[in-house]
């Protein structure tokens, strides 16, 4: 029998006033790997810091059964890679200072898998890396002998990392017994189950309305004995009506008692439908939306761009991809406007007059004002009715009840959420987006992809996310040896 690696019994977290989750028992064993999954704010960071044993739970069991490593998402305390190899393989640079995301991410993986341990909590492992450190991740977890516990967006990590799924949801956890794959398609098969079950229900109430007023009008329309009619015929008349009545009223009784014997199908959850096309409300006429040149462009003393040009034509999506620390970010900001110090460019950008930018950077929560609500900070950043705020909310996976909680109480990932749908809200045609599927959910990165998929204005955008590109990117970019080289 394989070793018990974790063992949680009765699991309960509060967050304030709100229970966050309860879970009556689960346990892990030797060499399993499962992908916890649910909605941003959920608590699945919460969860692996209760497993780790640096977050006190407010009641229940944890047991641990061997060294346990955590690959945190946020936070940038030290982190000691005691591993040569493994500090050499992820290029862990030592130095904190100037570090770029991703290369801040390697250092992470590299530091929780030196400890080799025997339980590793992955929390968005993904975050930052380029493609290729995405492939060096997952190899390395491919050949990791201990069990793991990821939460990650990257579908195809999870698709290859996982024979087991964790959903936290509405503050209980299924534990299904497949990978990916298998979890998406029995979801949409009870998605597709509850939704047959409900038409199904309704057709038959209405039926069975329809039947209950027909019986009442028959009994309505049961005539009265006419005056001309003897008194031991009216008595006779009046004794058929008044059976007839009863065997109305008596049918009518029955097809009400079904009704309220009915078991009660609620309507699943469906996303509204966005009945317009964002971005378009004040298109770039022109066929070019932004025009870069560059002569240099340096951060920290290192070069990371030299005599190289970029072009955006209207309504195109480009993808600017390339190695972690080779300027992307930077890149961004230069053309965005608002460069980071220590950067130092030379050449020109050349925008569209009539383009206006909505930029979303890896610092996005700071346009957030923490103490309004989340409907508030929406309605004030953007032009549009409540009714599409409320829609583009929804969207990304906003409940009714969540958007009247002010931005200071939401987690990461929901920060994230709110801050993407005050910008695509906004009355922009150039959007710039610096890695705007880390800290999502699944579900929320889904939706996203919809929402960008239908934009009309142009789009630029920086993503690890490969699958995410595929569905979003029409043409990509990339930096090559100080160059920025176009793939059509």
């Amino acid at each position: 029998m394989a070793k018990l690696i974790l063992d949680i019994q009765n699991l309960r977290k509060r967050f304030g006033d709100r229970e966050l989750f309860t879970i009556r028992s689960l346990r892990v064993y030797e060499g399993e790997r499962i992908g916890l999954i649910g909605q941003n704010g959920a608590g699945k960071s919460t969860l692996l810091s209760l497993i780790a044993g640096e977050e006190e739970a407010d009641e229940g069991l944890v047991r641990r059964f061997g060294l346990a490593a955590v690959i945190c998402q946020q936070g940038d305390r030290e982190e000691e890679v005691s591993d040569q190899a493994l500090a050499s393989l992820f290029r862990a640079r030592e130095e904190r200072d100037g570090l770029s995301g991703g290369e801040r991410t390697r250092r992470k993986i590299a530091a929780a898998l030196s400890k080799h341990p025997s339980l590793l909590l992955a929390d968005e492992p993904t975050t930052d890396l380029d493609e290729e450190g995405v492939r060096l991740l997952s190899k390395q977890l491919s050949e990791f002998s201990g069990s793991l516990l990821l939460i990650s967006h990257d579908r195809a990590l999870l698709r290859a990392q996982c024979g087991r799924i964790w959903h936290l949801e509405n503050g209980e956890i299924t534990d299904f017994p497949g990978g990916y794959e298998d979890f998406e398609r029995e979801r949409a098969r009870k998605r597709d189950r509850a939704q047959f079950e409900y038409d199904q229900y309704r057709r038959e109430q209405k039926r069975l309305k329809e039947s209950a007023q027909k019986m009442a009008e028959r009994a309505s329309s049961v005539k009265k004995a006419p005056s001309r009619m003897g008194n031991s015929e009216a008595r006779l008349h009046k004794r058929e009506a008044t059976d007839a009545i009863l065997r109305l009223s008596h049918a009518k009784r029955t097809i009400q008692n079904r009704m309220e014997q009915m078991a009660v199908k609620e309507r699943p959850t469906a996303l509204p439908d966005i009945r317009m096309q964002l971005g378009v409300s004040s298109p770039i006429e022109a066929k070019t939306a932004l025009e870069l040149s560059c002569e240099t462009l340096e951060a920290g003393g290192r070069l990371l761009l030299s005599d190289t040009a970029l072009t955006l034509p209207t309504g195109s999506r480009t993808a600017l991809t390339g190695e972690n620390g080779c300027g992307k970010t930077t890149l961004l900001s230069v053309i965005t406007g608002h460069p980071a110090p220590g950067v130092v460019f030379s050449g020109a950008v050349r925008l569209n007059p009539k383009a206006k930018i909505g930029w979303y950077d890896q610092h996005h929560e700071h346009s957030l004002a923490l103490d309004k609500t989340v409907l508030q900070n929406v309605l004030d950043a953007a032009p549009s009715s409540q009714a599409l705020a409320r829609t583009v909310l929804s969207r990304l996976g906003f409940a009714r009840e969540d958007i009247i909680k002010k931005a200071a109480v939401l987690s990461g990932g929901e920060k994230a959420k709110l801050s993407l749908a005050r910008l695509l809200l906004t009355d922009c045609n150039l959007l710039i987006l610096d890695e705007p599927t880390n800290h999502l959910d699944l579900f929320t990165l889904e939706a996203l992809e919809d929402l960008l998929a239908g934009y009309g204005g142009t789009l630029l955008l920086v993503s690890h996310d490969e699958i995410f590109l595929h569905h979003i990117a029409t043409r990509r970019v990339r930096f090559e040896r100080a160059k920025l080289i176009a793939a059509e």
